[in-house]
Protein backbone atom coordinates (compact mmCIF):
# COMPACT_ATOMS: atom_id res chain seq x y z
CA UNK A 1 0.00 0.00 0.00
CA UNK A 2 1.61 3.13 -1.11
CA UNK A 3 1.57 6.49 1.15
CA UNK A 4 -0.13 8.26 -1.83
CA UNK A 5 -3.20 6.44 -0.82
CA UNK A 6 -3.58 8.37 2.18
CA UNK A 7 -3.73 11.34 0.54
CA UNK A 8 -6.52 10.16 -1.86
CA UNK A 9 -8.59 9.05 1.28
CA UNK A 10 -8.56 12.19 3.08
CA UNK A 11 -9.00 13.83 -0.72
CA UNK A 12 -12.25 11.54 -0.64
CA UNK A 13 -13.50 12.33 2.94
CA UNK A 14 -12.81 15.76 2.12
CA UNK A 15 -15.31 15.71 -0.68
CA UNK A 16 -17.90 14.13 0.85
CA UNK A 17 -17.90 14.98 4.38
CA UNK A 18 -21.03 17.50 3.93
CA UNK A 19 -23.13 14.43 2.88
CA UNK A 20 -22.11 12.48 6.21
CA UNK A 21 -24.48 11.44 9.05
CA UNK A 22 -24.04 13.76 11.81
CA UNK A 23 -22.30 11.10 14.30
CA UNK A 24 -19.51 10.95 11.69
CA UNK A 25 -18.59 13.83 10.83
CA UNK A 26 -16.71 15.53 13.67
CA UNK A 27 -14.87 11.73 13.64
CA UNK A 28 -13.87 12.28 9.01
CA UNK A 29 -13.08 15.86 10.39
CA UNK A 30 -10.59 14.64 13.03
CA UNK A 31 -9.07 12.56 10.30
CA UNK A 32 -8.49 15.17 8.12
CA UNK A 33 -7.13 17.37 10.39
CA UNK A 34 -4.60 15.24 11.99
CA UNK A 35 -4.13 12.05 10.05
CA UNK A 36 -0.93 11.48 11.81
CA UNK A 37 -2.01 11.18 14.88
CA UNK A 38 -5.02 9.19 13.25
CA UNK A 39 -2.45 6.60 12.13
CA UNK A 40 -0.85 6.24 15.22
CA UNK A 41 -3.45 6.15 18.01
CA UNK A 42 -5.25 2.80 18.82
CA UNK A 43 -8.98 2.61 18.41
CA UNK A 44 -10.22 3.70 21.90
CA UNK A 45 -7.94 6.42 21.46
CA UNK A 46 -8.52 8.03 18.56
CA UNK A 47 -12.82 7.79 19.79
CA UNK A 48 -11.90 9.83 23.07
CA UNK A 49 -9.52 12.33 21.55
CA UNK A 50 -12.74 13.00 18.87
CA UNK A 51 -15.64 12.64 21.71
CA UNK A 52 -17.22 9.74 19.67
CA UNK A 53 -17.67 5.77 20.41
CA UNK A 54 -15.31 3.36 18.99
CA UNK A 55 -18.18 2.18 16.74
CA UNK A 56 -18.57 5.60 14.88
CA UNK A 57 -15.01 4.87 13.28
CA UNK A 58 -15.91 1.30 12.67
CA UNK A 59 -19.17 2.82 10.65
CA UNK A 60 -17.04 5.81 9.63
CA UNK A 61 -14.58 2.78 7.79
CA UNK A 62 -17.36 0.97 6.74
CA UNK A 63 -19.00 3.66 5.45
CA UNK A 64 -15.77 4.53 2.97
CA UNK A 65 -15.76 0.74 2.13
CA UNK A 66 -13.77 -0.61 4.43
CA UNK A 67 -14.21 -3.91 6.21
CA UNK A 68 -12.44 -3.10 9.64
CA UNK A 69 -11.03 -0.15 11.15
CA UNK A 70 -7.55 -1.37 10.80
CA UNK A 71 -7.65 -1.46 7.17
CA UNK A 72 -9.37 2.36 7.13
CA UNK A 73 -6.32 3.14 9.68
CA UNK A 74 -3.53 1.66 7.84
CA UNK A 75 -3.12 4.52 4.90
CA UNK A 76 -2.24 6.87 7.27
CA UNK A 77 -0.04 4.01 9.29
CA UNK A 78 2.45 3.32 6.16
CA UNK A 79 2.34 7.19 5.50
CA UNK A 80 4.06 7.94 8.82
CA UNK A 81 6.89 5.60 7.99
CA UNK A 82 7.57 7.34 4.90
CA UNK A 83 6.97 10.62 6.53
CA UNK A 84 9.45 10.25 9.42
CA UNK A 85 12.15 12.29 8.72
CA UNK A 86 14.01 13.05 11.79
CA UNK A 87 15.72 16.64 12.51
CA UNK A 88 18.79 15.97 12.78
CA UNK A 89 21.90 18.42 14.02
CA UNK A 90 19.36 19.53 17.22
CA UNK A 91 21.65 18.63 20.19
CA UNK A 92 21.41 22.38 21.77
CA UNK A 93 17.79 21.59 22.10
CA UNK A 94 18.75 17.87 24.03
CA UNK A 95 21.39 20.40 26.09
CA UNK A 96 18.31 22.92 26.94
CA UNK A 97 16.09 19.83 28.23
CA UNK A 98 18.79 18.57 30.87
CA UNK A 99 18.62 21.96 32.54
CA UNK A 100 15.42 20.78 34.58
CA UNK A 101 11.40 21.47 34.10
CA UNK A 102 12.14 24.89 32.83
CA UNK A 103 14.83 23.42 30.49
CA UNK A 104 12.19 20.68 29.26
CA UNK A 105 9.22 23.13 28.80
CA UNK A 106 11.61 25.22 26.69
CA UNK A 107 13.17 22.51 24.37
CA UNK A 108 9.56 21.12 24.16
CA UNK A 109 7.97 24.57 22.99
CA UNK A 110 11.31 24.76 20.32
CA UNK A 111 10.39 21.10 18.84
CA UNK A 112 6.59 21.77 18.64
CA UNK A 113 7.70 24.97 16.75
CA UNK A 114 9.75 23.12 14.40
CA UNK A 115 7.40 20.85 13.55
CA UNK A 116 5.07 23.12 12.69
CA UNK A 117 7.08 25.03 10.17
CA UNK A 118 8.30 21.40 8.92
CA UNK A 119 5.06 19.90 8.20
CA UNK A 120 3.21 23.33 6.73
CA UNK A 121 6.28 23.60 4.24
CA UNK A 122 6.14 19.65 3.01
CA UNK A 123 2.33 20.59 2.88
CA UNK A 124 3.54 23.40 0.87
CA UNK A 125 3.77 22.00 -2.61
CA UNK A 126 5.59 23.77 -5.22
CA UNK A 127 2.70 22.82 -7.60
CA UNK A 128 -0.14 24.88 -5.11
CA UNK A 129 2.19 27.77 -4.46
CA UNK A 130 2.17 28.42 -8.42
CA UNK A 131 -1.34 27.91 -9.23
CA UNK A 132 -1.89 30.48 -6.00
CA UNK A 133 0.45 33.12 -7.01
CA UNK A 134 -1.08 32.82 -10.68
CA UNK A 135 -4.16 33.61 -9.20
CA UNK A 136 -3.22 36.29 -7.10
CA UNK A 137 -1.19 38.11 -9.39
CA UNK A 138 -4.06 37.97 -12.19
CA UNK A 139 -6.46 39.24 -10.21
CA UNK A 140 -8.17 42.79 -10.24
CA UNK A 141 -7.84 42.82 -6.09
CA UNK A 142 -6.74 40.44 -4.21
CA UNK A 143 -8.54 40.89 -0.44
CA UNK A 144 -6.81 39.09 2.34
CA UNK A 145 -9.12 38.72 5.36
CA UNK A 146 -8.49 38.02 8.80
CA UNK A 147 -9.64 39.23 11.96
CA UNK A 148 -8.27 38.31 15.95
CA UNK A 149 -5.12 36.83 16.30
CA UNK A 150 -5.64 35.42 12.68
CA UNK A 151 -5.17 39.36 11.32
CA UNK A 152 -1.55 39.86 12.54
CA UNK A 153 -0.77 37.40 9.96
CA UNK A 154 -2.95 39.33 7.57
CA UNK A 155 -1.42 42.55 8.12
CA UNK A 156 2.22 41.17 7.57
CA UNK A 157 1.29 39.40 4.06
CA UNK A 158 -0.49 42.41 2.89
CA UNK A 159 2.10 44.97 4.29
CA UNK A 160 5.22 43.49 2.46
CA UNK A 161 3.04 41.97 -0.23
CA UNK A 162 1.60 44.97 -1.68
CA UNK A 163 5.07 45.96 -2.92
CA UNK A 164 5.19 42.57 -5.19
CA UNK A 165 1.26 43.06 -6.04
CA UNK A 166 -0.45 46.06 -5.47
CA UNK A 167 -3.96 45.38 -5.98
CA UNK A 168 -3.53 44.08 -2.80
CA UNK A 169 -6.05 44.72 -0.23
CA UNK A 170 -5.89 44.27 3.82
CA UNK A 171 -9.91 43.37 5.10
CA UNK A 172 -11.30 45.12 7.57
CA UNK A 173 -8.74 48.25 7.31
CA UNK A 174 -11.08 49.80 10.18
CA UNK A 175 -12.73 49.38 12.84
CA UNK A 176 -15.48 47.44 11.26
CA UNK A 177 -16.59 44.00 10.06
CA UNK A 178 -14.83 42.25 6.98
CA UNK A 179 -17.96 42.47 4.79
CA UNK A 180 -18.44 46.05 5.22
CA UNK A 181 -15.14 46.23 2.72
CA UNK A 182 -16.11 43.60 0.16
CA UNK A 183 -19.28 45.10 -1.40
CA UNK A 184 -17.11 45.69 -4.63
CA UNK A 185 -15.67 42.26 -4.61
CA UNK A 186 -16.39 40.37 -7.71
CA UNK A 187 -15.26 37.76 -10.51
CA UNK A 188 -12.32 38.93 -11.46
CA UNK A 189 -11.48 38.97 -7.66
CA UNK A 190 -9.44 36.97 -5.50
CA UNK A 191 -10.11 36.76 -1.83
CA UNK A 192 -7.23 35.08 0.54
CA UNK A 193 -8.72 34.51 3.82
CA UNK A 194 -6.52 33.20 7.12
CA UNK A 195 -8.37 31.52 10.02
CA UNK A 196 -7.56 28.78 12.34
CA UNK A 197 -9.32 26.97 15.21
CA UNK A 198 -11.68 28.17 16.74
CA UNK A 199 -12.93 29.50 12.95
CA UNK A 200 -14.24 33.38 13.02
CA UNK A 201 -17.61 33.42 11.90
CA UNK A 202 -16.79 36.67 10.19
CA UNK A 203 -14.08 35.18 8.23
CA UNK A 204 -16.27 32.55 7.21
CA UNK A 205 -19.01 34.83 6.37
CA UNK A 206 -16.72 36.63 4.07
CA UNK A 207 -15.88 33.58 2.33
CA UNK A 208 -19.03 32.78 1.54
CA UNK A 209 -19.73 36.35 0.40
CA UNK A 210 -16.90 36.43 -2.36
CA UNK A 211 -18.11 32.98 -3.18
CA UNK A 212 -21.64 33.79 -4.25
CA UNK A 213 -19.83 36.83 -5.93
CA UNK A 214 -18.01 34.79 -8.24
CA UNK A 215 -14.88 35.52 -6.43
CA UNK A 216 -12.20 32.37 -5.89
CA UNK A 217 -10.84 31.95 -2.24
CA UNK A 218 -7.73 31.13 -1.41
CA UNK A 219 -7.73 29.59 2.22
CA UNK A 220 -5.03 29.43 4.79
CA UNK A 221 -6.22 27.10 7.85
CA UNK A 222 -5.50 23.88 9.77
CA UNK A 223 -8.37 22.34 8.13
CA UNK A 224 -9.90 23.13 5.08
CA UNK A 225 -13.31 21.95 6.65
CA UNK A 226 -14.11 24.94 8.86
CA UNK A 227 -17.95 25.06 8.21
CA UNK A 228 -20.39 23.80 6.26
CA UNK A 229 -21.14 25.14 2.65
CA UNK A 230 -17.47 26.62 2.64
CA UNK A 231 -15.56 25.19 0.23
CA UNK A 232 -12.06 27.10 -1.29
CA UNK A 233 -10.99 26.91 -4.58
CA UNK A 234 -7.06 26.54 -3.26
CA UNK A 235 -6.48 25.86 -0.10
CA UNK A 236 -2.92 25.93 2.16
CA UNK A 237 -3.16 23.57 5.24
CA UNK A 238 -0.75 24.97 7.76
CA UNK A 239 -0.01 22.70 10.76
CA UNK A 240 -0.96 24.68 14.59
CA UNK A 241 -0.05 21.89 17.02
CA UNK A 242 0.94 24.11 20.77
CA UNK A 243 2.19 23.33 24.35
CA UNK A 244 -0.23 25.94 25.16
CA UNK A 245 -4.11 26.58 25.15
CA UNK A 246 -3.79 28.83 21.98
CA UNK A 247 -2.47 28.08 18.32
CA UNK A 248 1.22 28.48 17.46
CA UNK A 249 1.07 30.93 14.40
CA UNK A 250 5.09 29.39 12.93
CA UNK A 251 3.87 27.27 10.38
CA UNK A 252 1.31 30.04 8.93
CA UNK A 253 4.20 32.62 8.90
CA UNK A 254 6.43 29.69 7.15
CA UNK A 255 3.82 29.57 4.54
CA UNK A 256 3.41 33.33 3.79
CA UNK A 257 6.99 34.04 4.36
CA UNK A 258 7.82 31.33 1.25
CA UNK A 259 4.75 32.65 -0.68
CA UNK A 260 5.73 36.36 -0.27
CA UNK A 261 9.19 34.83 -1.43
CA UNK A 262 7.77 33.51 -4.55
CA UNK A 263 5.79 36.44 -5.67
CA UNK A 264 8.35 38.89 -5.29
CA UNK A 265 10.83 36.86 -7.15
CA UNK A 266 8.50 36.29 -10.18
CA UNK A 267 7.48 40.15 -10.14
CA UNK A 268 11.49 40.82 -11.59
CA UNK A 269 12.50 44.38 -12.22
CA UNK A 270 9.64 45.94 -11.69
CA UNK A 271 8.56 44.85 -8.20
CA UNK A 272 12.72 45.85 -7.35
CA UNK A 273 11.66 48.90 -8.36
CA UNK A 274 9.16 49.61 -6.64
CA UNK A 275 10.56 48.41 -3.52
CA UNK A 276 13.16 50.58 -3.70
CA UNK A 277 11.14 53.41 -4.36
CA UNK A 278 9.24 52.27 -1.09
CA UNK A 279 12.72 52.39 0.69
CA UNK A 280 13.70 55.77 -0.32
CA UNK A 281 10.52 56.78 0.36
CA UNK A 282 10.36 55.99 4.20
CA UNK A 283 14.10 56.96 4.54
CA UNK A 284 13.37 60.66 3.06
CA UNK A 285 10.44 60.80 5.76
CA UNK A 286 12.61 59.58 8.61
CA UNK A 287 10.78 56.06 9.48
CA UNK A 288 14.00 54.57 10.51
CA UNK A 289 15.89 55.88 13.36
CA UNK A 290 19.70 56.94 12.64
CA UNK A 291 22.32 57.12 14.93
CA UNK A 292 23.80 61.00 15.27
CA UNK A 293 27.30 61.15 14.44
CA UNK A 294 29.09 63.39 16.86
CA UNK A 295 30.17 66.87 16.31
CA UNK A 296 33.78 67.63 15.75
CA UNK A 297 34.81 70.67 17.48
Amino acid sequence: MKPIQKFELIETIRNTIDGLPVSLKSAAKYVVDYPNDFGLDTLRTSAQKIGVSPNSLVRLAQRYDFERFDAFREPFRVALVAENEAIEGQEWIAEIEEHGEAGKQHAQAINNELHNISRSLHLMTLERVEEISNVIQASKNCYTVAVRASYALAYYFHYVGRMAVPQLQLVPKYMSAPLDELVDIGKDDVLLAITVAPYSSETIQAMRFAKERGAKIILISDSEVIGPNVKPDYFLKVSTFSTHEFACFGGAMAVLECLLSYLIKRGGEGVKTRITNYESMRDQAGAYWKPRRPRIR
